[in-house]
């Protein structure tokens, strides 16, 4: 480490460990005068021909004097970094800040000029990128503003590093070399192309772990039973394609094989590449495994292993330095504490998990934070027509255990381009990056649904967790999530119905829906299910008991074919009598009516109708054959997803799902329909206007001046009202009255007439405690007010009373911004008053925000209806409001030292609005993980 009184403290801030393009892992960090032999090995490892590329001439070794100049950097005006594997050196990068004349300087110079080298062996991996990224966010943090490069024509890979990073750039060729100058500020351009190097890099390290060639169970026992014994049984059973192996170091030399699976001691002693090795041994020899596989170049680990941040500070611990570990070997990990994964495909076939039976191929990936629940997803699934088995049965399986690497946001990442998963269903327990995983689900949505039900929220997340704090309560984090298009749910259950759906129907075009069954009762429980849901339902038709299949298909037909459906659902109850129709009669007869009319959907909601349900399912009965069933799942209920028998169904069929109980259907089509009309309005999601009136420079010239004079405060009512007003919102002053006369002073002043208000903390806001006087048309008026409020309430001190410019009568509001540690800036918006604050009707909306989002956050409250002339009253003039909203989220995107601003009350007139009081808390700014370079959470 530096310790030279000439240069800066090593900052340990920068390092950082990165996923590359192939799905591996390297660690970021600066180069110190420890560094020197590592860095001579590393030159000596690259070919002439980069050493030419980097030198301009044959450079074949490094003198000391280049050794001593690439070690030694002040941290400021000259940085080195290097990315490891496995502790040496694949590649480096360097800044040195010149001046105008491109001489070597120091501050306050803004430009450097950078270099990479890469070894051979690792180029096209996306080192460079990564470093570039890396290096650039250094460079901005010393205060250097540009970079220039100076690279042969020949060396045509870097100079695409450099041109496909998105930053505006200027190119010039002379002296037979090509100068590339660009400004490091990130843009739009530039922000994309991270986030897609990111997709990439994740999604294939996930792929990776899920679809490798080779695996090595660590761990199985000699005899049967055992965890490691299980999996490997597992993984055997299910049939994987690729090369399997056991290895325990207990057993004798002698013994080749264990199970039929070729068997070592050692993961050394495996002859050829193992892509994934499963580690079930106790957690204390852990550390000895990962070493061996990090050494024989393991590429990911599913660690089952329990004993770690679960069990206490000592595990969490153990857990850091577990991922520490992997990821200098360039590993990643599933777990620890992890169940496992599954992945049903035909070129694969892994169960490299607890599950003693593999589902069949299906269209839905799995992902759950616990074990326990994963259990418990997979049963739901195959109680629901044997779902885990067949044409309703999932893709991929992914149960993460303490997550401390790979966690849903990696698996997310991997499932938005999978071709063989259309719907996801995600079980969680914490979030730990919210703002990443809002901007994942958002793209994963727009493409595909996704499905999340939330554990642990009203408490912490389980202690295995490593997670960011938020001072978001849990529905302001669902508002968020449902705004990105997630489908939020509250119970297994409910993720399993409204999977089911997705996986097999198509999204409806609209809310009306048509009710037909042989049921009058269950046909109105349906109807006032669909009322409940936000659905329009048409009064349901009754075909009575003595229906046939015939009349059935008959009515379905005809719901179908009616332009003012958009789904149907039908009811059936079980008929008695020698004429009645059977199961599968009726089954068939809905599905090819359902056929008939694919782009609507159908559900079925039957009451204890085994037969339906079985024959409903029989199209792709999941659950295994009764000769050859062995698996320990529950019988199937009365609930099923299919509707034909696999052979004879057509690729791509709409299977119909079946539910046991009117509500749950119902429900389940609510939330299709909602996220059907996300997904329309994503696809035109508004824009973020401009105002003319905004002052930009003038509020951040105000806001440093501000924060000059400390860390963070909350701003005066005059500061207030001059930041507000650089961004065209106009605040009502309110004057203090400690005394009856300053209150007429105060009122003569504004002009008659006028509101007397106690600002006491108890009082503020409450006009329901008689604290307010309004419509003082005159001084006695006000003078007898006076009065009163100090003979209520107490003295003029404790009261702290103001006087304020009457504003037209309209709708109280409240609009609030804050930037959340872990979310983000977040905008909020509800009506004032104690009952909407009883009753938590708030929307809210992540920052910036858009025309069409302010229009719906208007629009999405319950208490919504009093804008809109309730009951006869003038409705509120909601444009005015909506791009108050606008300017408030403006002023937070542009300025993140505005951490919290509180508009409280704000009415709303029919012509216009007024802010009656106002709040502001400036900061310095958090730091946007999302705008710096690619990381994996630091351990």
């Amino acid at each position: 480490m530096q310790t030279s009184p000439d240069r800066h403290e090593y900052p340990a801030h920068w390092e950082a460990d990165v996923v590359l393009r192939d799905g591996g892992t390297a660690r970021i960090r600066p180069i110190t005068v420890d560094d020197a032999e590592r860095l001579v090995s590393f030159y000596e490892q690259v070919s002439d021909e980069s050493k030419y590329y980097r030198f301009f001439a044959p450079y074949p070794r490094l003198s000391a004097k280049d050794v001593h100049r690439f070690t030694h950097h002040d941290f400021v005006d000259r940085v080195g970094l290097a990315a490891t594997v496995g502790g040496e050196f694949i590649a480096t990068v360097r800044y040195d800040r010149i001046g105008p004349d491109g001489t070597p300087a120091s501050v306050p110079a803004d430009e450097a000029e950078v270099a990479f080298l890469v070894q051979d062996a690792h180029q096209g991996r996306g080192v460079a990128s990564a470093l570039l990224e890396h290096i650039a966010a250094v460079a901005r943090e010393r205060g250097i503003r540009r970079f220039a490069a100076e690279v042969l024509p020949a060396n045509t890979k870097m100079i695409k590093v450099f041109t496909d990073a998105g930053y505006t750039q200027k190119r010039s060729f002379e002296d037979g070399v090509v100068r590339l100058e660009f400004d490091l500020e990130p843009t739009d351009r530039s922000l994309a192309v991270q986030y897609a190097r990111e997709h990439r890099a994740e999604a294939r390290s996930v792929q990776r772990l899920l679809a490798p060639g080779s695996v090595a169970v660590i761990g199985a026992g000699r005899s049967p039973g055992g965890v490691g014994r299980s999996v490997l049984g597992n993984i055997r059973d299910a049939g994987f394609t690729g090369r399997l192996h056991a290895v325990n170091k207990a057993l004798p030399e002698e013994q080749k094989e264990l199970d039929g699976v070729p068997a070592h001691r050692s993961v050394r002693d495996i002859d050829g590449p193992v892509d994934l090795a499963v580690v079930a041994v106790p957690a204390e020899q852990v550390p000895e495994v990962v070493t061996e596989c990090g050494e024989h170049g393991v590429q990911g680990l599913v660690v089952v292993s329990a004993g770690y941040a679960e069990s206490g500070p000592e595990g969490r611990e153990r857990q850091r330095a577990l991922v520490r570990q992997a990821r200098t070997y360039g590993m990643r990990i599933i777990g620890p504490n992890a169940f496992g994964i599954i992945n049903t495909s035909p070129r694969v076939r892994l169960n490299a998990s607890l599950a003693p039976e593999v589902p069949r191929p299906g269209r839905i990936g799995l992902f759950a934070q616990s074990g326990a629940i994963g259990i418990a997803l997979l049963s739901r699934l195959h109680r629901r027509g044997g779902g885990v088995t067949g044409v309703t049965g999932v893709s991929t399986f992914v149960s993460s255990g303490n997550r401390a690497d790979v966690s849903g946001n990696d698996v997310l990442q991997y499932w938005y381009e999978d071709p063989d998963t259309d719907v996801v269903l995600m079980y969680l327990e914490s979030i730990g990056n919210p703002r990443k995983f809002t901007r994942l689900a958002r793209r994963t949505a727009a493409a595909k649904p996704l499905v999340v039900v939330q554990g642990a929220r009203h408490g912490a997340a389980p202690q295995g967790h490593a997670v960011r704090a938020t001072r978001l309560p849990h529905a302001t984090v669902s508002a968020l999530l449902r705004q990105a298009g997630v489908i939020r749910v509250d119970t297994i259950t409910e993720l399993v119905d409204a999977g089911l759906l997705l996986a097999r129907q198509p999204l409806p075009a609209g809310p009306r829906v048509a009710i037909l069954g042989n049921s009058e009762s269950l046909g109105l429980l349906t109807y006032d299910a669909c009322l409940a849901e936000g659905l329009r339902p048409h009064p349901p038709q009754d075909l009575t008991t003595a229906a046939s299949a015939a009349d059935f298909h008959a009515a379905l037909s005809r719901a179908l074919a009616d332009d003012r459906c958009d789904a149907v659902v039908v009811t059936a109850i079980p008929a008695v009598g020698e004429g009645s129709v059977g199961d599968a009669a009726l089954a068939e007869a809905l599905r090819s009516a359902a056929a008939a009319a694919p782009a609507k959907p159908v559900l079925v909601v039957h009451v204890e109708l085994g037969g339906l349900a079985e024959a409903l399912s029989a199209a792709a009965s999941t659950a295994p054959q009764p000769e050859t069933d062995k698996s320990p799942l529950p019988a199937p209920d009365p609930a099923s997803a299919a509707a034909r028998p696999a052979a004879d169904a057509p690729e791509g069929a709409h299977l119909i799902p079946a539910y046991p109980a009117a509500e749950r259907a119902v429900r389940a089509l609510g939330q299709a329909f909602s996220y059907a009309q996300w997904r329309r309005e994503a696809a035109d999601p508004g824009k973020v206007p401009e105002y003319d009136d905004v002052d930009q420079k003038g509020a951040a010239a105000l806001i440093d001046g501000l924060l000059s004079s400390g860390q963070g405060l909350t701003l005066s009512t005059d500061a207030t009202c001059d930041l507000l007003g650089h961004y065209g919102v106009d605040v009502h002053r309110a004057l203090p009255a400690p005394t009856a006369d300053a209150a007429a002073d105060a009122a003569r002043a504004l002009g008659y007439p006028v509101a007397l208000k106690a600002t006491a903390p108890h009082l503020r806001h409450r006009s329901d405690l008689g604290g307010v006087r309004l419509d003082l048309a005159d001084e006695e008026q006000l003078r007898r007010s006076y009065a009163e409020l100090t003979e209520l309430f107490g003295a003029p001190d404790e009261l702290r009373p103001v006087v304020q410019r009457m504003a037209p009568r309209g709708v109280d509001v409240v609009v609030r911004a804050v930037i959340d540690p872990a979310a983000g800036a977040v905008l909020s918006f509800g009506l004032a008053g104690a009952a909407s604050q009883l009753l938590g009707d708030t929307a809210h909306r992540l920052i910036p925000v858009t025309d069409r989002e302010a229009s719906t956050l208007v629009r999405s409250i319950r208490t919504a209806p009093l804008l809109f002339g309730w009951r006869g009253s003038a409705p509120a003039d909601t444009r005015a409001l909506e791009e108050l909203l606008l300017r408030v989220s403006r002023l937070v995107d542009d300025h993140p030292e505005v951490v919290a601003v509180t508009l409280e009350p704000v009415v709303v007139a029919s012509h216009g609005l007024s802010v009656l009081g106002a709040s502001v808390r400036l900061a310095p700014p958090p730091a946007r993980d999302d705008l710096g370079p690619r990381t994996l959470p630091a351990y």
